[in-house]
């Protein structure tokens, strides 16, 4: 079974990640996926909405940190940005439900999509310091914009998980529920944008965003290039390698 499911109705193109054993680490390849999901969801004019959605247990724990180690991110276009770059500027209405785990790119991904409901069991957390890495998905420009600055640093410079009431009272999701209405809910919602006039729905999101649509890709941009190139530094692979070993890193000399 593949680790990216899709699957239409209704208007509803629902996106599943379906990695469960790696708790939905995302792989290069699933990026791929990803990426000629939302590219057939914005060519099709039947679909209105876009779903995504994990388990009830975990949404995802971000990049697989073995594509990391073994120096793959996919090439001179990586399909984590085309990806990233996707659902940025994806014109139609997406909503997300979120349970369990959400480390990095699966907090940072919630930045662009228009509604997100959360399990009162999500656990949201941006590690990128913690790796040796920086943020990405442009949160570095959203993350201060929704939290406001002083919370932003704290959950991007400290990397600590912050559990959904958390995220609800600073924005990042709009209703909290038990994980096992979550992911039925987002779909009850999305049915419901999808049963409105698209044009309406695609303009008012598009006005919603002008003002930093463009901003929003170059930051992705500069981030992409920081992020590549620290990947390669010692701190990254100080950060891998005690990660391997099972040992607390040691950043004293990066």
């Amino acid at each position: 079974m593949s680790d990216i499911l899709t699957h239409t109705e209704a208007g509803v193109t629902t996106v599943t990640l379906n990695r469960l054993e790696r708790k939905n680490s995302l792989t290069v390849a699933m990026y791929a996926q990803l990426a000629e999901a939302l590219a057939r969801a914005k060519a099709d004019a039947s679909v209105r909405v876009l779903l995504l959605q994990g388990h009830e247990t975990v949404f995802s724990a971000g990049n697989d940190l073995n594509d990391f180690l073994k120096g793959d991110i996919g090439g001179d276009d990586p399909p984590v940005f085309r990806f990233l770059r996707g659902i940025a500027s994806f014109p139609k209405p997406i909503v997300a439900a979120v349970c369990g785990p959400a480390v990095g790119v699966g907090t940072t991904m919630l930045l662009h999509c228009d509604l997100v409901y959360a399990g009162d069991n999500a656990a949201f957390s941006l590690p990128f310091v913690n790796l040796g890495l920086c943020p990405e998905a442009a949160s570095s420009l959203l993350l201060p914009q929704m939290f406001g600055y002083h919370r932003a640093a704290e959950a991007l410079l400290l990397g600590e998980p912050f559990l959904a009431e958390a995220a609800l009272e600073v924005g990042l999701v709009n209703r909290v529920l038990p994980p096992m209405e979550a992911n039925a809910y987002a779909q009850q919602v999305a049915r419901k944008l999808a049963a409105k006039p698209a044009s309406s729905l695609a303009e008012t999101k598009r006005l919603m965003k002008k003002g930093q649509h463009e901003l929003v890709l170059r930051q992705m941009d500069e981030e992409g290039a920081s992020f590549h190139r620290m990947l390669r530094e010692p701190a990254a692979k100080e950060a891998f390698g005690a990660f391997l070993e099972k040992r607390r890193p040691d950043f004293s000399g990066v």
